[in-house]
């Protein structure tokens, strides 16, 4: 099988998507010809990539006329491609992993709903996000869920947390519990939620580890400022989520709050897999905000594999990662007492605690891997193309 992968999320950046799009063509190429389009960041800028993704497309596609089968990692790159569909009859599929479906503007919704349904198949990243599929009348039969994966060697490396205890901020937390949750500062996250209204009612020995950047930067520009509320609200979920961070400081100002929480910033990922193998416990506490959603929760993957006992919002694509009571513990999202009591009873038993973090680790080894998410998108790919009852061709402007 010969596909062509396009995208504009991968490394260098870091993130889930880019992560996840990462791992899919390089399991991919293993037993198949891959072909990719994909946007490097520092190689040319996003505008330039996408101003000249048509003509790189076409060129590419006439150059492997032989390419069985066309991937778009998300919902913008479907956005930017419709005009394939009717250039070519090389199937193609769409993965979507919420936001990229849901985002609240009825310009966009109309084409999600009228435009997104004509490619050949919508591979979602779990069964939340497959049935906004449906409620936007994509076709039941072309629409399939594929979790995504973790990386196996994280669970793998070696880490010296009594080294590694006495550099973090410069503060001594030998005799702490700590708590870690990580992400970019969105609304969605529940991060400002967290601190204000669990934090300041946890015990004095717990102390909570914020991972990810935070630049304490009030980033409501003038300009931006000058914009009715709904459309600044959209301008920040297209960049990937309404902005939390300046909830966030203000709530930090609190030195009752403050005093129990170090926030990292953007730090090493070795530094990440350090804390993880420190923390008793990963909290992933997810609130709802409309027109947004959690796709999946790879972080929380992670912190499974590093032997952390995840809680997690019972909300959106999280389950799909976590599932209650096997590798992980699902909580009503917005719900302080729940919370508050999961974190007391697991912190205050250490053989329940233990045994958790042994039984929920093998729990996630055994059911995610990126070569089972891969496993799932090629049994697809295989299907589409078989269903493709059409003669595959390209035919620019009507000729071949």
């Amino acid at each position: 099988m010969e596909i062509l992968f396009i995208s504009h999320k991968y490394p260098p950046t870091i993130g889930g998507m880019e992560k996840q799009c990462y791992e899919l063509i390089a399991q991919s190429s293993l037993n198949h010809t891959v072909h990719k389009l994909i946007y490097i960041a520092g190689t040319e800028s996003k505008l330039s990539f996408f101003a000249k993704l048509k003509s790189r497309v076409k060129n590419l596609l006439k150059s492997n006329p032989q390419i069985d089968i066309i991937h778009l990692n998300d919902g913008l790159m479907g956005m930017f491609l419709l005009w394939l569909k009717k250039h070519t009859t090389i199937p193609v599929v769409v993965t979507f992993h919420g936001l990229d479906l849901i985002f609240p503007n009825k310009l966009y919704q109309r084409v999600v709903s009228k435009k997104f349904i004509k490619y050949d198949a919508a591979i979602c990243v779990s069964k939340a996000t497959a049935q906004e599929c449906l409620n936007r009348n994509f076709n039941s039969q072309k629409v399939f869920v594929v979790p995504n994966g973790v990386d196996h060697q994280i669970s793998n490396y070696q880490s010296d947390k009594v080294k590694f205890a006495k550099k973090i901020n410069n503060r001594n937390i030998s005799n702490k519990k700590i708590i870690a949750m990580m992400g970019r500062p969105v609304k969605r996250k529940g991060f400002s939620w967290f601190l204000k209204e669990v934090v300041p009612q946890l015990n004095e020995d717990v102390l909570v580890v914020m991972i990810g950047p935070l630049s304490n930067k009030n980033k409501q520009t003038v300009w931006k400022k000058l914009l009715p509320r709904s459309i600044r609200s959209q301008i920040d979920l297209a960049s990937q989520g309404m902005n939390d961070e300046i909830e966030i400081t203000q709530i930090l100002q609190d030195q009752t709050i403050s005093n129990k929480v170090i926030q990292t910033g953007k730090i090493p990922f070795e530094e990440v897999l350090e804390i993880l193998s420190l923390a008793k416990l990963f909290v992933m506490p997810n609130i709802k905000v409309e027109g947004d959603a959690e796709g999946f929760g790879l972080v929380a993957l992670e912190a499974s594999l590093r032997q952390t006992v995840v809680l997690a919002s019972d909300l959106e694509g999280i389950p799909e990662a976590i599932q209650n009571g096997k590798n992980g513990y699902l909580l009503p999202s917005g719900k302080v007492e729940d919370w508050i009591n999961k974190i007391n009873e697991l912190l205050n038993s250490t053989d329940q605690l233990e045994k958790n973090e042994k039984t929920f680790k093998q729990f996630t080894l055994e059911n995610y891997s990126w070569t089972k998410m891969t496993s799932g998108y090629i049994e697809v790919f295989k299907k589409i193309i078989k269903n493709t009852k059409k003669k595959r061709k390209i035919h620019w402007n009507g000729t071949s």
